[in-house]
Formats: C-alpha cells, structure tokens, sequence
C-alpha cells in the first residue's frame, strides 16, 4: 500500500493565523531556536508565548488530528516498542495502536514534523496515522515502557558466560583496559539508567543461594527482578567498591562510600553500603539527584493552614523546630525546602549532615565523621562560634547534641533538626528520655512536625470501590461519623505504573505547636498531661486524619492509609470534634 504525501505545515505560521503568537514573537523564537537548536513549538512554549495546551487544541483542529491524553489511554507495551526507543525520543513519537485495516496510530508531540512522519512510516512499513500528544506526557510514557529488564537479563547472562570461560582474577578483568566494553560495565549502566528513568530511590543487589535479586524502590516500594546468573554478584559488588574507594578484597565487613555519576544527563549522587550476608555482599545505593530543581514548601503537599503555620515558625529569629517520622519519610527533603526559603545574603546558615546529601549554595555544610571526633555536638559547639543565624542539625542522637540545640534556640538561633518518631506527640518523650532537662524543651521547643509519605493513585487506572469487610471493620473501630457515605478509590493496575496502582506520593503531616499550657506540662516534665492536653486542641490534626482525607478525596487510597499508618491502635483520636477543655478531653477518652 502506498503512503500517502503528506503536506508540510509551518507550525509557527499556523500559531500566527490562529492570533496565538504574533510575527514578533516567531521571529524572536526562531532567532532563539537556531541558538539552541530545540524544536519551535518547545521554544514558543518555553518562551511563555503560547500554553502547550493551546498549541495542541489548533494542531488538533486545524490539522483533524485526534487529541489523546496519554495519562489515562490504555496502551500496550510491545506496541509502543515497533520503534526503537532512540527513534521515539529523538522525534518524540509513540506508537499506541495497530488499527483495523493495518495502520498504526502514532502519537506525535509535533505533528508538523513531516521528517518524524516519514522516519516513522519508514521504519514500521505501514501507513500512519498521526495523533496530537502532549510532549510530557509522551516522554514520561517513554520512560514507563522502554524499560531497561530485558537488557538486564541478556547483560547478566553475557557476564555470566564470560566469567565461567576465564580464569583469570576477577579484580584484573574488572580493572582492565578494555573496561568501557566490559560486560559488567554495561550491566552496571543498565540498572542505572533503568533506576533513574523510573524514578527509584534505592537499589538493591541481593545474591541468594541460587539466584541474584536485583530490586529498586520506587514510590517507596521495593520492585523486583531476579537473575539466575548469580555467580556474576561478585562482579558487580567488586567494581561498586572500586567506584566509591573501597576495600574489594575485604568481605568479611561492611563498608560504606559514595561515588557521582552522569545517568542521561543528569548528575546523580550515589551513596553505597555493602554488607556480607550469607550468599555473598549485599549491596544498597542510594541515588540522590543532585541536577533535580529542589523542591519548595508548597510542592510537598502540607494543606495551607498547616503550611502558613509551619513557614511562621521556620521563620522566627530563634527556637527549635523539629521534623519527625521514620526512615524514608521525607524529614530531609522538608528540612531542604525550608532552608531554601531561608537562604538569601542575610541569613549565615550552617548545617552538620550525615551525609550532606545535597549541596546548597551560600549554606555552610559540614559532614560528620565520628571517626576522628567531628560529631554533631562539636559540629554545633562550633558553628555556635561561626556567628549563625540558623543550624540545621541531621539528628537529634544523644543528649549531648539535643541539650546544646536547645540552649542554641535559647540565644537567638533557629536551630531545625530531626527526630525518628512516630508521631508529634511522641516527640517530646523521646526528648526527655534522652536526658533533656524539661524546661530547656518547654523554653526552646517551637513546634513539631511529624510526616509520612503516602503512595498516590495511578490517574490513569483510578476506580471507585467498597472497601472489604476487614477495611470496614477498621473505619468504624475509629468512630468515624458518616463512614458510609464515604467514597474511595484504588488504582486497578496498568502501564503507566507498572500494574501497582500507584504512581508517585505525596506527603501527610501534623504540626504540634507549643502553647502556654503545653510548656506547662513540659515543665514539670507531665508527658500524660502533655498527650491529653495535645490531642484535645481543636487545631491539631493528626496524620491518621490526613491520610483519610486524602483517601476520601481521591488522593491515596484506604489500603496505604493502612500501610502507612500502622495498626488501629496507633489510631486513638476520632475524627470528630474534640473538646478543647482537659476535663472534657479526660471524659472522651474514658
């Protein structure tokens, strides 16, 4: 069958018809497209001449092209690999359905390109038939289904096969010349690239009896791929070690480093531990993306009420405000977006980190090392002397570094630091049983943030559902009013998440702000009367309420507000208005 001509259509002049950019504005764009060599329509946009969403309304109408929404249309994945993934991005194309009558739809985020166009035809040998798709979109569905497993696997296998031809030592090979074609090389690559294009946290590499586990965390849940060449573990943990410095030839110990490396254009901070397990070494990185924008206040979803309350503490000329939670809660990632906001030429910032994860203009960072005695209470005992106006220390760990904290937002400092707790409340017991005096907590303390971070559901799968009977039994055991008339959701599973109903998280907090009453109870250290007189504000909302809402709302789902939250005792408050008076409080809890 022949292909059809196909017209070649000026995008710019087609925007100019339309009265969306004036001639000024393409001749400035173009002048500016042969600087950096983009495409026009990502210029104009870039520029702020023209919204992506008006573009793609005139290509759809003018040129009677289909407008698909790549975030909620079910594709599959052995569809969209016809093309080759490098022909996909570099023409920004997407093969999304073989249509009756043997064409293939293509979406296209320029469907102007008249170059792509034929590229496209030529190499699936079938008429095409274009669709307009947002270039994002597009490229985040790249990302989804030109995943790196398979390349893994024949990887492995090859490393396998040439590890069981040689018999030369393997610390040789792996420092070899010839060390860019080494298969052990390209594997480690593999799972870099394929790590940092799904947005994993960690990755995992765990040899056991018979097989090697390779798992990432993605949305901060682990994903799992298994290998069986497992003989090729040592390989990879050997040149790991020698990446970040290590020992190779030592087994019998842990051993922690970091190394930097540049995954698609993007500077990625890689931070290793390696332990000697039964099988072998485990291995665990962690991958901090150091060319990332980094992430501001309003980005981490705290609701406004809560975030003006939280930006006002951070912001006062002295105190302590902490950010609490377990490992893996964002308690970092909050602490940097506040000092972002804090970094301008008048504030003198010093922070003591273990490690510093991301490096900060105009912020003196220090990293801790015990090892040769630069702990954080002598970090802080020192900055003390630097003339700072805010510290920021990683962890609040022994007494020593709380008490000097404390005395810190005493004379003038805001010191921010965090705490591993559960909750807010819990906080300032833990303070005390590390040996802080009460009123030092009671005069310092500003206030306290507890977090967690909760799995958001998939736009693109998102179904209403009743919960199950277990579900049910836990919502009424928390004398919830109007439990059912609630509506909830799940994500049934698709591509765009790789079938786990989830794609990205956001946060859900409480904020426990200290008041008269409450450095009352610190005081005379009273923790119970602390607990009750805390949870009978009518401000304060706890993380289990927040999680529910976002349930409710079609945010997250009942099952991670499970996950997340924990057990139904940890669940006390109901989510009901609480009388703000200690006798009131002290009946509802009877």
């Amino acid at each position: 069958m022949t292909q059809p001509q196909r017209k070649k259509i000026r995008l710019g002049d087609l925007l100019v018809e339309n009265g969306l950019i004036t001639e000024e504005q393409l001749m400035e764009a173009l002048a500016f497209q042969k600087k950096t060599g983009h495409k026009l329509g990502r210029t104009l946009i870039d520029k702020g001449f023209v919204s992506e969403e008006q573009m793609l309304e005139v290509l759809s109408r003018q040129l009677q092209l289909p407008y698909i929404n790549l975030k909620t249309y079910k594709f599959d994945a052995d569809t969209v690999r016809l093309i080759p993934e490098t022909l996909a991005r570099r023409y920004r194309v997407i093969v999304l359905k073989e249509q009756p009558g043997g064409s293939v739809l293509v979406g296209m985020a320029d469907p102007t390109d008249i170059f792509a166009y034929d590229e496209v035809a030529k190499t699936l040998k079938r008429p095409v038939d274009p669709a307009v798709v947002r270039e994002s979109d597009l490229l985040g569905t790249i990302d989804l289904v030109y995943r790196r497993s398979a390349e893994i696997s024949e990887l492995a296998e090859e490393l396998g096969e040439e590890l069981a031809e040689t018999d030369f030592d393997l610390a040789q090979m792996i420092q070899s010349e010839d060390l860019a074609n080494a298969p052990v090389v390209k594997l480690l690559q593999t799972i870099f690239e394929d790590a940092v294009q799904v947005g994993a946290s960690d990755i995992h590499i765990e040899p056991d009896e018979s097989v090697l586990r390779i798992r990432q965390r993605i949305d901060g849940v682990l994903q799992e791929q298994v290998m069986k060449e497992k003989r090729i573990s040592s390989a990879l943990v050997s040149r790991l070690k020698l990446m970040a410095g290590l020992n190779i030839s030592e087994r019998r110990l842990p051993q922690d480093g970091r190394f930097n490396i540049r995954i698609k254009k993007r500077n990625i901070d890689v931070r290793l531990s390696t332990m000697p397990i039964q099988h072998g070494e485990s291995v665990v990185m962690r991958l901090l993306d150091q060319s990332g924008d980094m992430l501001n206040l309003e980005q981490l979803g705290m609701p406004a009420e809560l975030l003006k309350h939280f930006r006002r503490h951070v912001r006062s000329p002295h105190g302590m405000v902490l950010v609490t939670g377990p490992t893996g809660s964002g308690k970092t990632t909050t602490l940097y977006a506040a000092l972002s906001e804090l970094n301008n030429a008048e504030n003198k910032i010093i922070t003591a980190e273990d490690p510093v994860e991301y490096r900060l203009p105009r912020i003196n960072q220090v990293q801790v090392n015990p090892q040769i005695g630069l702990s954080f209470a002598n970090v802080l005992r020192a900055a003390l002397r630097q003339d700072p106006d805010i510290v920021l220390v990683g962890e609040m760990r022994d007494q020593e570094t709380a008490e000097i904290g404390l005395r810190a937002a005493m004379t003038g400092h805001m010191v921010l630091s965090t705490l591993h707790t559960n909750d807010a409340i819990s906080t300032v017991n833990r303070l005390l049983d590390m040996g802080a005096e009460g009123y030092l907590v009671a005069t310092a303390l500003e206030a306290i943030l507890a977090q967690r971070l909760v799995r958001r559901i998939c736009d693109s799968c998102k179904e209403d559902y009743q919960p199950d009977v277990h579900e049910m039994a836990w919502l009424l055991s928390l004398d919830v009013p109007g439990v059912d008339d609630m509506k909830f959701y799940r994500g049934s599973g698709c591509p765009h998440c790789n079938n786990t109903g989830y794609h990205g998280r956001i946060g859900v907090f409480e904020l426990l702000e200290l008041n008269e009453q409450l450095a009352d109870d610190l005081r005379r250290e009273d923790t119970s009367a602390f607990s009750r007189h805390a949870r009978a504000n009518r401000h304060f909302r706890t993380i289990p309420q927040h999680a529910l809402e976002y349930a409710t709302r079609g945010i997250t789902s009942l099952e991670e507000v499970m996950r997340v939250t924990g057990t139904t005792e940890e669940m006390e408050l109901p989510l009901m208005e609480i009388a703000t008076d200690a006798d009131d409080a002290e009946t509802l809890a009877g």
